[in-house]
């Protein structure tokens, strides 16, 4: 476990803020370095443990769909080299997990699409028969593919705090109408794009995240991660029917592995109660952990 980075330290840069799993560094007053650790968290709690290899993989899938999905919309890769605006002993520190991006104006707003029914959607279809006041037909169950793709936004969290579900009405008043629905028409875009390349490879993207930003002349920007299992619910496509079927989540390539596992974590001899202190990670759910990216991003890029 020695070569896994929990937590970055360049020093010849000013650190801007370290998130749940990157840590962002200041390069001038137009880029910023996104030093993507091997920190995962769960329940919006960042586990003490690293799970090995798994920044590396998120930079490359990142990097892989950025490219796949650059006719939709620009995003905020600058195309420069990450090692070349850090000291040499730093190198190591950001080679293959790093992406040296430009410094745009966040949007307040989580772009979620949902293809399927799943998590806290599915917990609330059960209660209105809808998801952030979109309104679904009678009859699904977990894990059921929606008629069409979804919006379902979400009010940015601080660090240890829980997104919230809002409506699409909020989106507007947060950001206008213009901007909302350009929001809101490219995230289902991209995620459409998506799903079916990599239905191809026999994965189900059933939701996903979208985060985005405005550049300096005003024009909506792609940022962040994008289609990452950090960001995504990843599901392969060949044990799909029979959970279904069963009514159970479908196995999955995503963080689903490890929260399985916490529901079932005691600390102190009592079930864990989904706040920090988080429980220990054995290395067996640490290297499980990743093998499930690792497979998730071999057989969308094979």
């Amino acid at each position: 476990m020695s070569n896994a980075l929990h937590t970055s330290s360049i020093t010849s840069l000013p650190l801007l803020a370290r998130g749940k799993v990157r840590d962002n560094y200041a390069v001038g007053d137009d880029r910023i370095l996104m030093v993507a650790s091997d920190r995962i968290s769960a329940f919006d709690v960042i586990m003490g443990e690293p799970i090995p290899g798994k920044g590396a993989l998120l930079t490359q899938m990142a990097l892989f769909w950025f490219d796949k999905l650059k006719d939709i919309v620009p995003n905020h890769l600058t195309g420069d080299a990450p090692e070349s605006v850090v000291a040499p002993e730093e190198v190591a520190q950001v080679q293959g997990r790093s992406m040296l991006v430009k410094r745009l104006k966040p949007l307040p707003v989580e772009a979620v699409v949902r293809g399927y029914l799943a998590g806290s959607g599915w917990a609330e279809y059960q209660q209105s028969r809808s998801v952030c006041g979109v309104p679904l037909p009678e009859g699904l169950s977990n894990a059921s593919k929606l008629p069409e793709p979804i919006f379902t936004p979400a009010a940015k969290a601080e660090v240890g705090e829980h997104d919230e579900n809002i409506s699409y009405e909020q989106v507007e008043k947060t950001i206008g109408p213009e901007l909302a629905a350009q929001m809101r028409d490219v995230s289902i875009a991209l995620y459409k794009a998506a799903a079916d390349y990599a239905l191809t490879k026999g994965i189900i993207i059933a939701d996903t995240k979208f985060e985005f930003g405005l550049d300096a002349d005003g024009k909506l920007t792609l940022m962040d991660e994008v289609l990452t299992p950090d960001s995504s619910r990843y599901w392969p496509l060949d044990g799909y029917e029979a959970a279904y079927k069963a009514g159970k989540n479908p196995p999955s390539y995503d963080k689903q592995y490890l929260r399985d596992w916490l529901e079932t974590a005691q600390v102190d001899g009592k079930p864990w109660g989904k706040t920090a202190p988080a429980p220990v990670l054995p290395q067996e759910v640490q290297e499980g952990t990743s093998a499930k990216y690792r497979e998730a991003l071999e057989r969308l890029t094979r």
